[in-house]
C-alpha cells in the first residue's frame, strides 16, 4: 500500500468526525461517555490538523507574508492546505456541538431541539451555533 493521499486523508478524517458526531446525537443514552467520546475525536481531529500543519513546509507562511483576502486565496490554491483547511473546521464545529449537548443537558434543554442545532452545526457550523443559542435563550426566557 502505497503513501496516504490527500483524498485519502479527507475521507479518514470525515470517517473519525462522524464518530464523534454520531455520538453526540446518542448523547442522552449514555451522555458522560458519549460525549468524552466526542471530545476525544475533536482532539484527535486537532492533533492531525497540527502535524498537517507543521509538516507543511513553507507553504503556510504565505499567511505571515500575506495575510489578506488574496493571500488566504493563494493559501487555500494548494489542495494540502484545503485539507488542513476543513479538518480545522471538522475539530472546531465537533468542538461546539459538545458543548451545545453539555448546555443542552445543564439547563434542560430536550434533545429532540437539540438535534436541530446540532445538525445545522454539523453541516453550516456557526448557522448551527446561532440556532442552539437562540434556543438557549428562548429556554432562559421561559424559565424567567
Amino acid at each position: 500500500m502505497g503513501a496516504l493521499t490527500l483524498e485519502m486523508m479527507f475521507k479518514a478524517a470525515h470517517a473519525v468526525v462522524l464518530v464523534g458526531w454520531l455520538a453526540l446525537f446518542f448523547a442522552p443514552v449514555r451522555p458522560s461517555t458519549l460525549i468524552a467520546t466526542a471530545r476525544l475525536t475533536s482532539v484527535l481531529l486537532a492533533v492531525a490538523y497540527t502535524l498537517l500543519f507543521v509538516t507543511s513546509g513553507k507553504g503556510a507562511s504565505v499567511l505571515i507574508t500575506d495575510y489578506t483576502l488574496n493571500g488566504i486565496g493563494v493559501f487555500f490554491a494548494d489542495p494540502a492546505f484545503r485539507l488542513l483547511g476543513w479538518v480545522h473546521y471538522l475539530a472546531f464545529d465537533l468542538w461546539v456541538g459538545t458543548w451545545e449537548v453539555e448546555e443542552a443537558n445543564r439547563i434542560g434543554l430536550p434533545h429532540g431541539i437539540l438535534l436541530l442545532s446540532l445538525v445545522l452545526t454539523f453541516l453550516l457550523g456557526p448557522v448551527g451555533l446561532l440556532n442552539f443559542i437562540l434556543f438557549r435563550a428562548l429556554r432562559f426566557r421561559a424559565a424567567g
